[in-house]
């Protein structure tokens, strides 16, 4: 007979089984990351923007970890929330600041089934917000901010984190943080760069999470949304300088630079699913709006499918659930 296609793509799409079959792409617990929010004080809190989402507390904070390193997990990623704040963020290099205590009390409960990861930047501990420290002018003193952040990488290896996640957005960090730690013998310490950070409005949210004190805004450092080369352009520069693995910032609006990384990197790639992308998800889902569970499932493999390696994302003990019981994504 004449008239019929002489290919049909939807055998393909038959069942459930031939489905999995012939997926192009899949996701393992193994390749998401669990951000962690960490305050000084007795009980976790609640964030308001961040339905489902706390600041935990150390004294919560291993039963978070062993959660997530039995999920099977990559691994954790850690900020800090401090009572005090000071024009130099002082609080980042201090031994027994609020995020170099949470780390060894990760390390611990991790026992190295998972990674211990820590937010190497100063906006949790600057009275001003700001990722560095300021000049005279009100500028960000870029390599002022170096030599903190050579000081911090330091405090955060001694303390046990595994990774240091560089998501300053200064220029040359990569370097200045990767000598500072061989010098002190620490290098085996894996570096995160931060390298396509963009100046987003998707990050309202986390500055909820971690009560960030800001006036103004961060664009004469992270990246213009308008810019993709510049993305990967600054990936290049941070694998140069000796980055182990580059990251894309926020993740759904930025899945083309996401895949321009990924096809050039000769490290591995990841992408933080940002807390904006997050909130509304849930807010959508809550109101009825959208099917929460595929949507969750979607949105990630798409990351996956554009070529991230591994993913930062809130959902992440909850989707290695998922994962382990079989569900497919999407």
């Amino acid at each position: 007979m004449t008239g019929f296609p002489a290919r049909r793509p939807r055998r393909l799409r038959s069942s459930p089984a031939v489905r999995r079959l012939v997926a192009e792409h899949a996701l393992i617990p193994a390749h998401l990351v669990l951000p962690v929010f960490v305050r000084e004080g007795a009980e976790p809190q609640p964030i308001a923007s961040m339905p489902g989402v706390a600041q935990q507390t150390l004294e919560s904070l291993p039963a978070v970890v062993d959660e997530a390193a039995r999920a099977g997990l990559g691994g954790v990623m850690l900020f800090g929330v401090p009572d005090h704040r000071d024009a130099e963020g002082s609080g980042a290099c201090d031994p027994d600041g609020i995020l170099n205590r949470a780390i060894r009390v990760a390390a611990d409960a991790a026992a190295g089934r998972l990674t211990v990861q820590a937010d190497l930047c100063l906006d949790e501990f600057t009275d001003h917000g700001h990722c560095g420290v300021l000049a005279a002018d009100g500028t960000v003193d870029n390599d002022a901010t170096l030599a903190i952040y050579r000081r911090m990488a330091v405090a955060q290896a001694e303390a046990g984190a595994d990774l240091l996640g560089l998501s300053g957005m200064m220029d040359g960090q990569v370097a200045a943080v990767r000598s500072a730690l061989d010098e002190a013998g620490h290098a085996d310490v894996l570096l995160l760069a931060y390298s396509a950070k963009y100046a987003s409005a998707f990050y309202g949210p986390f500055r909820d999470a971690v009560a960030s004190t800001l006036t103004g805004d961060r664009r004469t450092y992270q990246l213009d949304p308008a810019n993709g080369r510049e993305g990967q352009f600054e990936a290049v520069l941070d694998e140069d300088e000796g980055a182990d693995i580059v990251m894309v910032k926020p993740a759904g609006p930025y899945l083309d630079v996401l895949t321009r990384v990924a096809e050039r990197s000769a490290v591995p790639v990841w992408a933080y699913q940002v807390s904006g992308e997050y909130t509304m998800i849930e807010t959508a889902a809550a109101h009825g709006f959208i099917d929460r569970e595929r949507a969750i499932g979607e949105t990630l493999i798409g990351i996956r499918r554009a070529g991230a390696d591994a993913i930062l994302t809130y959902w992440a003990i909850e989707v290695a659930g998922w994962l382990r019981d079989g569900r497919t994504l999407g």
